[in-house]
Parts: C-alpha cells; structure tokens; sequence
C-alpha cells in the first residue's frame, strides 16, 4: 500500500497538463489575431484602428466575463465552465469568417469570442491549478501558463501557412475548430475536481496534513466585496502594474506582424516572429514560475520579467530586417511569459487560495482595460503619424512606470480591505 501511494501521480498535476493545453488554444488562437490584420485591411480597405478594434472589444469582454468565471471557479469544478466557453469561443471564430462589415468583426469577435474565451481564460484555469497546490504552486502554474506560449508557437505559423496559402477566412474556421475540439475534450475529461481537500487529497499529494497547515497561505474569506477589494493597495499596485504591462503586450501582439510586413519582412517570416516571441515566452512561464517558489518575495521574479520586457521593446525600436525582430522577440518573449504566471501567484501569495478565482476575475477587469485600449490606441497612433516607432517609444515608457509600480507592491495589508 506504501508503494503504491508513492508511484500514484497526484490528480493536480493531471490538471496542470489539461490546463496546459487549454490555455495554449484559448490565448494561441486569439494572440495570432496580428496574422489576420493585413489581410482584412486589404479586403475591405479598414484602417488599422478599425480592425484593432476588434481585439480590443474581445479583451474588454474577455475581462468582464472574468469576473463572472472567477466566482464560478470558486464553487463549481472548471469543466463546464471550460466546456461551455469552449462551445461559445468556436462559435465566435466560425461566424468571423463570415464578417462583410466591422460592426459584425465587433459583434462576433469582439463579443461573442470574448464572452466565450473567458470560460477559457486563465482566471478559470490557473485559479484552479492554484488551489491544487502551495509549496508547488510556481511551478505548477508556470507549467499550466507554458501553455499560453506553446499556442502561440503552434497556431501563429499555422495561421500565417493557411492564410497565404488559402484565405483568411479559413484560418478563422480552423481556430474555431480546433477551440472546440480540444476545449470540450480535456475540461471533460481532466477538470472534473474543485479543490483537492474535497477529495480526500491534500494540496501538493502531501501525506502529511500538519505541513499542509505550516506551509498554508494566509486566510482569505470566501466572499470578498468589490468595494472593498479595489481599496487595498495590494490590489490596486497589481492592478495597475499588470494593466498596463498588459496594454504594452496587446498593441505588440495586434501590431507586430504588420510592422514587419511594413519593414519588407515577409508575411510567413513575420508571422513566425510572433511564435518566436511565445517560444521565449514558453521558457519564461516555466522559468518564472519556477523562481517565484525560490525567492524571498515573487515580485522579485515579476519585476525581472518586466525588465526583459522593457530590454525587448528598446530592440524593436530599432527593428529593420528578420535577424532583429527575431532577436527582439526573444528578449520581449522571455519577460512577457512572466505576466500569466505571476499574477495568480503574487494573489494568492498575498490574498490566500481560497479566494483566488474571486480576486483573479476582480483585478482581470481592470486587466482588459489595459489590455483592450493596448491594440486600438497603438492602430489610432499609426493611423496618425503612418508609423510603429511613436507607439514602441510609448511602450517603454510605460514599462519603465511598470518596473518601478511593482517593486512597492507590499505584503501585508496597507488598505481598508
């Protein structure tokens, strides 16, 4: 009996695998978005603030539903939840093949796949890899957010190939596709299970339950009120930080392929860079996480990845040939993959497990803000001045307010809340 509880795999790490993958096609799919860009603009003749708009409404969306599933994901198990954002989110990509005009790019891009890629979101995911575990727990989901970057690594070539090859169209009824098959599969078959107390487990496959009591977070009640969350210093330094970094990483994500279409890198090439940047980012998630477990404080290892960010958007700026944007994107990539991982770890590294789907879904709000105004304001500023350089000029400046914002983020309580 001995051995085989020791050769048993913990159910969590079953869950950080299906989390994985679900992660890879909710962000991949919509993260290669930029692919999509050049193309709509030469069918329909729409500015690039008119197609970004697009990706800003399903961000906005994206993080609203959050909250939402964040609550959810603290009472029910994530499979439904996951299945029925995965059965939205296919919808949205098919019926975006479809689009003749913008108002229907907004409605079924923006809305539709917004509402259903929160069911599929990190909220939902990561919140509830995160209650699985607490000494493991960096790990854990800089492993599930790997995810993020190996969607992007997988599905922008695939997109940049259909495209070329056959239309963009295609590309979208692909990405619908694939959401629905692998979304619907895996939340049925892995995320049938809350919390691992509610199962007989103990967080982490602990055998011992008085380690689990030195080793747990700090109590957080259940039910946490908006009002009061919003007036913790804790909450608004994340916030703000990762707002904004967010914004930062939606006008690169959106933009990056048409800028380098626009030096004369070619569609395919630049299509790659933007897997290039997840290929680094997949070593960040992990790198990140895995840190986090080993530091001090995880601010630390946030701060460090801001600061591979920032490095990153110095490069770009002076992009003009394939050899340096893939250079950039490795710089770029490697601190981006901090954002995922590090946010659910610094909440409940300050806020406590209990809660975390609940606060996720709150500070995911002010998140799509950044994030939403990221891809259109980058498209108004093109549109203006008929280049990327003012854009990436305002991206560092931001990251270098970023950087700074989270090395004040405090550990104990500094507000109300």
């Amino acid at each position: 009996m001995q051995k085989r509880t020791r050769a048993a795999v913990f159910w969590g790490w079953y869950i950080v695998g299906a989390a994985f993958f679900i992660l890879a096609i909710n962000y991949g799919s919509r993260y290669c978005f930029g692919v999509f860009v050049k193309p709509l603009a030469m069918e329909y003749g729409w500015s690039r603030s008119v197609i970004s708009l697009g990706a800003s409404l399903n961000m906005l969306i994206y993080s609203a539903c959050a909250v939402v599933t964040g609550r959810m994901a603290d009472r029910i198990a994530p499979r439904w939840i996951v299945t029925g954002g995965a059965v939205v989110a296919a919808l949205g990509f098919l019926l975006t093949a479809q689009v003749r005009t913008s108002w229907q790019l907004y409605l079924v891009y923006g809305l539709l796949l917004g509402v259903g890629s929160a069911g599929l979101g990190v909220v939902t995911v990561n919140s509830s890899v995160g209650k699985w575990f607490i000494r493991k727990r960096g790990t854990a989901i800089g492993i599930a957010t790997m995810g993020v970057s190996f969607g992007t690594i997988s599905l922008t070539p695939l997109a940049g190939i259909i495209v070329k090859h056959f239309d963009w169209r295609t590309g979208f009824i692909v990405l619908g596709l694939i959401t629905l098959l692998v979304g619907v599969s895996l939340s049925q078959l892995f995320l049938r299970k809350l919390r691992p107390e509610d199962h007989g487990l103990l967080p982490d496959g602990e055998a011992n339950p008085e380690l689990v009591v030195r080793i747990s977070d700090p109590p957080a009640p259940v039910r946490i009120g908006f009002g009061a969350m919003i007036r913790d210093r804790r909450f608004q330094t994340l916030a703000a930080s990762f707002g904004l970094a967010l914004m930062v990483l939606m006008s690169v994500f959106v933009h990056q392929v048409a800028f380098a279409i626009d030096q004369g890198i070619g569609e395919v090439t630049a299509a790659s860079s933007l897997a290039a940047l997840g290929l680094a980012g997949f070593a960040g998630q992990f790198f990140f996480g895995w840190l986090s477990d080993r530091l001090r404080d995880p601010k630390y290892a946030s701060f460090l990845g801001m600061s591979f960010m920032l490095a990153g958007l110095v490069v770009l700026l002076q992009v003009a040939s394939a050899r340096g944007l893939f250079f950039y994107a490795v710089i770029f990539g490697f601190g981006y993959g901090a954002l995922a991982p590090m946010m659910p770890i610094l909440l409940a590294d300050r806020f406590g497990r209990d809660a975390l789907g609940s606060i996720y879904g709150f500070i995911t709000l002010f998140l799509g803000i950044g994030g939403g105004v990221g891809p259109f304001l980058a498209g108004m500023i093109y549109d203006a001045f008929g280049s990327y350089a003012f854009v990436w000029q305002a991206d560092i400046l931001v990251m270098i307010v970023v950087a700074g914002c989270i090395l004040t983020l405090k550990r104990k309580q500094s507000g109300p809340c």
